[in-house]
Parts: structure tokens; sequence; C-alpha cells
């Protein structure tokens, strides 16, 4: 569990509960219950992804994926312990019991069938098959989108923030998800593997259904780019110390070459 959660990794979206919940008024520490739960689902997540049943990918953040390193019943076992020990993060906080209730419903929605997972399984589903773009997008916007929109409201629900704050985090954070995932597939096509750390130009080879594979690089760059001024346009709407906050992260998140 710890050579998965401690060996890397952009940390995203951590990053994003930090920022958009100091950004809304939360002390740091108050925060770190829904920073590690959500990296902790996303630590779990990479090593079930890995595993010869799913991706199969020997590597992962410049080192042997984790059942390289051990073996894969103790994968599983680690990302099973691991997604348990998210919700028991977030149902131990130091946060009124309403508080806690509602953030470990949010993280259960976006881990599960209407979010992560049931990206990851249209995901599989659409090994080898022709996909348009609309449904590249959906599968997208579970599969990674569902778990970065929970980052910002995880960090909202801590700060307090207003009930009508949250649709608004939802929709730029699932926007940001899709952006974060057509970067994905671009660096995955034109990525240095030393710098990304992981064995690249697979999805293409696996017949899996990338943004680049439907849309060709060109387009798929094209489509970062309104993704990106859309995303601008959100942040102009929103408070003034939460879209300075997010504005970097957003820079990041589709600039970034590794």
């Amino acid at each position: 569990m710890r050579y998965a959660v401690l060996g890397g990794g952009k940390r995203i979206r951590p990053a994003l509960v930090y920022a958009g919940g100091s950004a809304l008024g939360a002390a740091p520490a108050a925060l770190d219950p829904a920073a590690a739960a959500i990296e902790l689902i996303h630590a779990y997540s990479l090593i079930h992804d890995d595993l010869p049943a799913m991706d199969d990918d020997d590597w992962r953040r410049g080192r042997p994926s984790c059942h390289r390193a051990f073996d894969e019943a103790t994968a599983i076992l680690a990302g099973d312990a691991l997604q348990a020990l998210a919700f028991q993060t977030l149902a131990t906080a130091a946060l009124p019991a309403e508080t806690r209730v509602q953030m470990c419903a949010l993280l259960a929605e976006a881990a599960g069938t209407r979010g992560m997972a049931g990206g990851q399984a249209l995901d599989l589903e659409a090994v080898g098959r022709e996909l348009g773009a609309s449904e590249v997008e959906r599968m997208h916007v579970l599969k990674t989108g569902a778990l970065i929109a929970a980052s910002l409201r995880l960090g909202a629900l801590t700060a307090g923030a207003p009930a009508e704050l949250d649709q608004r985090l939802d929709r730029f954070g699932r926007r940001l998800g899709l952006a974060f995932q057509i970067r994905d597939d671009l660096l995955d096509e034109e990525g240095d593997p030393e710098r990304a750390g992981k064995r690249l130009r697979k999805d293409r080879a696996a017949g899996k259904r990338s943004f680049t594979a439907v849309l060709g690089a060109e387009e798929a760059r094209l489509r970062l780019r309104a993704e990106a001024a859309a995303l601008e346009e959100e942040l102009a709407g929103m408070p003034d110390p939460l879209a300075a906050a997010l504005s970097p992260l957003l820079a990041y998140a589709i600039g970034r070459d590794r």
C-alpha cells in the first residue's frame, strides 16, 4: 500500500482539494482527510488498472507496477485495502457528522458505477470497437472527470461552502477531467516514456479508444484548446479567491509534459 501511494505521482486531485477548500476558507489541516482519501482512491484505481486483466501495465511512475513488484494477489488486496482506508479516513475526520456522511456518499458515487469504475467498464467494453467522439467523451468524463470533480467538491464541503456552488464545481471538475484526459492521450502518442515513467503508445496498440485514436492528434489538440477556453470561462464566473486558486492547476493540467 505504501509502495503504491508514496511512490510519486502528480497529486493533482489532493492539490485541487487544498486549492479549492483553502480559497473557500477551510484550514489546510481540516482538508487533510479529504486530500488523503481522494489520493488513496486514485492509488487503488492505478493498482487495479495495471493488472493483467485490465490494462496489463508493468510500469508505473518509473517503477515496476504493484503486481510486478509483489504479485497479483497482493496487488488486488492492496487496492481493496486502500479503497477501504479512503472511507475510513473520511469517516473518522474531525468534522461534523453530517459533513462526513456527505463526503463518504460523494466519494462513493465518484468512484463507483456512476463515476470512475463505470468509466473504466466502458473503456474495457470499447476495446476494438469504433466509437464516436461523444462516446469517448462520456467514458472519460466518468473515468477521469468524476474523481477530479469530487476533489473540488470535497474541499468545498470541508469549507462549508454554499450548496449552490456544488453544481458549478462539479461541472468545472468534470470538464477539467476531460481536458486532463485529452492531454494524457496526446502524451501517450507523443510523450517521452522516461519522463512519463510508464510505457507509452500502448493504447492504440491495444485497440483502446482514446481521443487521439478517434480524432487524430491535431483534432485532439484543437479540442483541448476549446476545453481550456470553456474552463477559463467557467472560472471567470466563480468567486475571485476560488478562481485565482484554481487557475494555476488548470494551466498545469492542460500544459503538462508527463
